[in-house]
């Protein structure tokens, strides 16, 4: 019967069951993704006001404001989105996805059929090939390829190009395992 309330009362309150220092540690952590967002919030050029601040700001623009004046007319949607990319801080990530996705049109068809995209992580996108002589043959036109991307895409957005070569199957399952080289490259 004990068993029963105890549960219930850990469900009702879970940090009940915890020390102080874990607990402290979950506040620090909450505090540290905190600081975390707030960083990233100034990054995108936001700032913290208070609400009889905000009010004013908001009054003095509207006092500003006259009609037929500069910034008045809608923008296209085209520089909307931009400004809204530009302000949530998303615009690289975009061009990231964006190099993914024309990946064929970037490259060309006969590349892009013996290779794919894999990651794409702080300037260094990884491409798996099909084959490792196709492989071999990437890593020699590394440097093209590279130009290629940064020159579609008007700045240098992939610095180090990776390529691998095709997966092949882990021979080191199970009881019985041979501890050497292991088999050589019969796939690809």
């Amino acid at each position: 019967m004990n068993d029963g309330t105890e549960a219930s009362s850990l469900e009702n309150n879970p940090d009940e069951g915890l020390d102080d220092a874990t607990r402290a540690s979950g506040a620090d952590l909450a505090r540290q993704a905190m600081e975390r967002a707030r960083a990233s919030a100034r990054q995108r050029g936001a700032y913290r006001t208070g609400p009889r601040a905000a009010k004013q700001v908001q009054e003095q623009k509207r006092r500003d404001s006259q009609p037929f004046s500069e910034g008045r007319d809608p923008l296209q949607m085209s520089e909307a989105v931009n400004a809204l990319l530009r302000r949530m801080g998303w615009s690289e990530q975009i061009e990231v996805s964006s190099v993914i996705g024309r990946w064929r049109e970037v490259v060309g068809d006969q590349i892009a059929d013996k290779c794919e995209p894999l990651t794409f992580d702080n300037g260094a996108l990884t491409v798996r090939a099909s084959s490792t002589a196709w492989a071999t043959q990437l890593q020699i036109m590394n440097g093209q390829i590279r130009h290629r991307i940064n020159e579609e895409f008007g700045r240098e957005i992939v610095k180090e190009l990776t390529i691998l070569g095709p997966s092949s199957r882990s021979w080191t399952r199970g009881p019985r395992t041979v501890k050497g080289r292991g088999p050589r490259d019969t796939y690809g």
